[in-house]
């Protein structure tokens, strides 16, 4: 009498077939998760609330008593074109800029935000001017998937 050796585990064709739906569950997953979306909108979340503090700062500065826009500089008209903000701490800020870093920091903001995809001191990726009315805007041109990010008071 001769026993049949059984041999027990997967088929190559068994480990195929799972590998080859695992790997679907993946594509399927990462196309509904869309990291780089996400990234970018965390990013615009970001510029929102970056320029939603700057503005609350200014509005901070020119409602104390004798404090007004103009003493940040020629503040364009938001018809022309927006000001870029500068954040320079020493030095003279760049031509054509609004320094808010002397007027606002420590006294109405820690720090001036810069934007999160390559704000510097000179240039922090957000510009102020004023509306026909009055009104203070400051924006985050740069938003991501063509949006500009824009808050007035």
């Amino acid at each position: 009498m001769q026993k049949k050796a059984t041999l027990k585990g997967f088929t190559l064709i068994e480990i195929l077939v799972v590998v080859g739906l695992i790997a679907i569950l993946a594509a399927i997953t990462i196309v509904a998760i869309n990291p780089a979306k996400n990234f970018a909108d965390t990013r615009n979340t970001q510029r929102s609330s970056d320029v939603q503090q700057i503005l609350n700062a200014v509005t901070q500065y020119t409602s104390e008593q004798g404090h007004v826009l103009a003493d940040f500089g020629t503040v364009p008209q938001c018809s022309t074109t927006p000001a870029p903000i500068s954040a320079v701490t020493t030095g003279t800020p760049p031509a054509g800029t609004i320094n808010l870093y002397t007027l606002l920091v420590d006294a109405y903001i820690a720090d001036i935000p810069k934007d999160p995809t390559g704000g510097t001191a000179a240039d922090t990726g957000y510009t102020i001017c004023q509306t026909t009315g009055g009104r203070v805007q400051v924006s985050a041109p740069g938003a991501e998937n063509g949006k500009t990010i824009t808050v007035l008071r």
